[in-house]
């Protein structure tokens, strides 16, 4: 399996590269130059595998030529030995048609784990081969920075460099970032938005010598890793609900798309999603996409939900591409544009094409501490935020198909949110109970380019 990048100026790489390297040499993300496509009747045979055999074959294809099936299964075995939950994603039903997929039981209590674990993994495998080290850095906004450090810490192929939004992720969330005292782990909090974050690390790959010298790599969605390890909870929950016999939808609360990208993904691989839903908060770029074809940059605000605080959603680019016929010419164009103008659009046809499978919708503060508190007055199940959005979304699209809605995070991340909702105070688990009293260690850097340079170029 060969990779390409969506702007169609970087070479095609093998699998193992593509992980490596993360964002593509021209800017773009890489994608499969094909997609692998099972039949109803292979689809049929998985439903009776285990979460990590399921996740290793259907990663066999996109790693054919660079790992085997064995070896796949070793890592995601390993990758989810330390989940919390014996189904590791499991399914609650909370209503007619309407169903949960419960994704923190991970280590770090979000849905992030379930790639990143996976990626620290597979990172390490493959390094360890080459006898390589490489500087693998993130931006977050919340989440995936502790993930990623989690997976990744105390392995010596790893140096790990987290930008996180100075003062704009929940106290948990920096925490489980700040608190770890290992030593090639350095927190970064830029003053600055997530997108400010974002920006900053493809400036750092941008910069060609000291991407090459250091060895940088991404653990963000642009990692196509992290998106492939999502799609292995789609098939989990449609197979454990009568796929391929039946169709599924989704509603997926998103930022930055790579999640929800993650189902398309799915799809593309045989699995019949009927809908998928994509629901945000205040920062509604994706939802005004999806009504206009228009994709227009606005100011970010703070919400009770700070992980999709996002006005440039990286991976849509992804979709894009294949809107496009896979033209990475057009695909360039309209991101350089993006980047000087701050939009650009789709036409009508290409639009009304998107909509035969996403729609999208927006929850205000209101609205999501309004789910927040009936769901638990109607189930006991308590939402926090990020998972209230995709309820609320997933409500509101409700029909004869079964509606998936994604949890992805655990409450106790954003308490603050929960207790102004129901009055109710939802609690760390034990094995972090120490957390909020654990000392910090981080680094806060201006939003300047050379002073960021500088602080990774001499660590360690």
């Amino acid at each position: 399996m060969k990779y390409i990048s969506t702007r169609g100026r970087a070479p095609a790489l093998d699998f193992a590269d593509v992980v490596l390297t993360g964002l593509a040499s021209d800017g773009g993300l890489y994608v499969p130059e094909t997609w692998p496509r099972f039949s109803a009747a292979e689809l049929r045979a998985l439903a009776s595998l285990d979460y990590p055999r399921l996740a290793a074959t259907l990663m066999v294809p996109y790693a054919a030529g660079a790992l085997t099936e064995a070896e796949l299964h070793r890592l995601a075995t390993r990758a989810y030995a330390g989940f919390r939950h014996a189904a590791i994603a499991p399914l609650l039903q909370i209503g007619r048609d309407h169903w949960l997929l419960e994704l923190f039981h991970g280590p770090t209590l979000a849905f992030k784990d379930y790639a990143l674990q996976f990626l620290g993994h597979l990172f390490d495998h493959l390094l360890a081969a080459r006898g390589e080290i490489v500087t693998v850095i993130g931006a977050t906004s919340g989440d995936t920075g502790s993930a990623a450090i989690e997976a990744c810490r105390d392995k010596p192929t790893m140096r790990v460099f987290i930008f996180h939004p100075h003062g704009r992720v929940s106290e948990v969330q920096r925490r489980q970032m700040t608190t770890v005292t290992s030593e090639n782990v350095h927190n970064i909090a830029l003053e600055g938005t997530f997108d400010d974050c974002q920006d900053m690390v493809k400036a750092l790959f941008a910069d060609t010598e000291l991407r090459n010298r250091l060895r940088l790599t991404a653990v963000n969605s642009i990692n196509w890793a992290r998106i492939l390890a999502q799609v292995v909870y789609y098939f989990w929950a449609a197979l454990r609900l009568g796929a391929p016999d039946r169709q599924i939808s989704f509603a997926v609360p998103t930022g930055n798309f790579g999640n929800v990208f993650a189902a398309y993904v799915a799809r593309q691989m045989g699995l019949p999603i009927q809908q998928l839903v994509i629901g945000t908060n205040r920062n509604d770029i994706l939802t005004r996409f999806f009504e206009t074809g228009e994709m227009r940059i606005g100011t970010v605000e703070p919400s009770l939900s700070p992980s999709m605080d996002i006005q440039v959603s990286s991976n849509f680019e992804r979709l894009l591409f294949d809107l496009w016929n896979r033209d990475g010419a057009r695909v360039a164009t309209a991101m350089q544009d993006f980047r000087a103008s701050g939009h650009f659009s789709v036409t009508a046809p290409e639009l009304a094409s998107l909509k035969d499978l996403f729609q999208a919708c927006r929850l205000s503060d209101a609205a999501t501490s309004h789910v927040i508190d009936s769901y638990y007055k109607t189930t006991g199940i308590i939402l926090d935020p990020h998972s209230a959005i995709g309820v609320g979304s997933g409500a509101r699209f409700l029909a004869e198909t079964p509606m998936v809605s994604l949890a992805c995070a655990h409450p106790a991340k954003f308490p603050d949110a929960v207790r102004q909702a129901t009055g109710i105070a939802p609690v760390l688990p034990p094995f972090l109970g120490s957390l909020l009293t654990r000392p910090e260690r981080f680094k806060v850097i201006p939003n300047d380019f050379q002073r960021v340079r500088t602080f990774i170029a001499t660590q360690g």
